[in-house]
């Protein structure tokens, strides 16, 4: 009879936490509203107005927010969709999405 091996779930365990993380960052500019980068990231991350305010006033004032945090392949779908929403109706100077990068976590 074969003898059949299962993973101990600590095995499992400290497999899931070897998975590097990484960090969508959207990146500060002049062509998008505060209204915007709220709007995108309740629309697209489901955050709340107060959440995506915090971050709309963070990129403001320091260039650039850590928006979520996870792995690489729904990392790159999230950017992805930050740099497809599209341009900022508000104002007429804005001519596509912002920006947004893919960095390692930190600790990674």
């Amino acid at each position: 009879m074969a003898e059949t091996q299962f993973a101990s779930e600590t095995e499992v365990r400290n497999q899931d936490q070897l998975v590097p993380l990484y960090n969508v960052v959207l990146l500060d500019d002049d062509v998008h509203t505060y209204d915007y980068v709220i709007e995108m990231l309740q629309k697209l991350f489901l955050l709340s107005v107060a959440d995506a305010f915090r971050h709309a006033v963070e990129v403001d004032s320091t260039g650039r927010t850590i928006v979520i945090t996870c792995e690489l392949p729904q990392a790159e779908f999230a950017r992805d969709q930050i740099r497809s929403y599209g341009a900022d109706w508000r104002m007429a100077e804005s001519k596509g999405s912002m920006s947004a990068i893919v960095e390692p976590a930190a600790g990674e």
